[in-house]
């Protein structure tokens, strides 16, 4: 197989800049980790960096046959490193017996759905580099007062510190596609677990940004409906409360509600990037 078509059913947009490609891969930190976790190395832009880098041992994860069978063929000390496997749907304490770095390109249509595979593995996931849609990238790495500042922002960033590194734009891509990427990365930080009703927590800051111009005491009446106005963040818009804000308002309306209130299984399953709520 001498060329790799694109699939536009996965997302597949091919980086052909090897500069750019040795840029993300140097954007590794990797401090103390040995394991590395390419996920869609597609056509191998960043593959030949990461098989030849000695400060890793690193194993490439990749759902598409084709790009397998191409890969293999392209670069045969891959071979035994290669899954070919659905990352979603892994499990990835079975691949990785140790703290572990994930890198990619990730398609645009899963970029969201990735990382919360990798925040559900946070405690196994150190740090993360990764190419998104820039949009996509930005809100991430969103500070709270910006108006792309939003649910993936704060669930992300309450167990990781996100930094936005670059641009990529259009052109060197195969097929180029019609947005610009970004590149960030996150690193693990300190909280092993929130001072919190974790499950409460998502469905707050979900609950919230889903009515994102309503103050908070009217944006959650569905959850608590008589949020106290001395309550200090009671007159606010989520875009305000950083992560210790959505703390202490799980906190305050854990105290406020029932027993019942815990009853439902509130999971980390997201919309999607096009989806203006989060």
């Amino acid at each position: 197989m001498k060329y790799l078509k694109p699939k536009k059913q996965l997302g597949q947009h091919f980086l052909n800049d090897a500069s750019i490609a040795e840029k993300i891969v140097s954007s590794l930190q990797a401090e103390n980790i040995r394991q590395v976790i390419e996920v869609g190395p597609g056509t191998g832009a960043l593959t030949p960096f990461l098989l030849h880098d000695q400060r890793f041992e690193t194993r490439f994860i990749e759902i598409d046959a084709d790009a397998v069978a191409f890969l293999e063929r392209k670069y045969p000390e891959i071979r035994g490193k290669l899954l070919h496997i659905d990352f979603l749907r892994c499990s990835m304490d079975k691949i990785c017996h140790e703290p572990v770095a994930v890198i990619g390109n990730f398609p645009y249509n899963i970029s969201t759905q990735i990382l919360f595979k990798i925040l559900e593995n946070r405690n196994l996931v150190l740090e993360v580099v990764g190419m998104l849609q820039k949009e996509v990238a930005e809100r991430i790495a969103a500070h709270p007062g910006s108006k792309t500042y939003g649910v993936t922002s704060v669930l992300l960033q309450a167990f990781y510190d996100i930094e936005y590194l670059f641009t990529v734009h259009e052109h060197v891509f195969t097929p180029p596609p019609k947005v610009k990427s970004g590149v960030i990365r996150l690193i693990r930080n300190h909280v092993d677990a929130l001072p919190c009703h974790e499950p409460l927590f998502v469905r707050i800051v979900k609950t919230a940004f889903n009515q994102r111009r309503k103050m908070l005491r009217n944006s959650l009446k569905s959850i608590l409906p008589e949020c106290s106005s001395d309550f200090y963040l009671s007159e606010k818009r989520p875009e305000q409360l950083n992560v210790q804000d959505f703390i202490d308002l799980t906190n305050y309306i854990e105290k406020k509600s029932s027993a019942c209130i815990f009853q439902k299984d509130f999971s980390l399953t997201l919309p999607t990037e096009n989806c203006p709520v989060v």
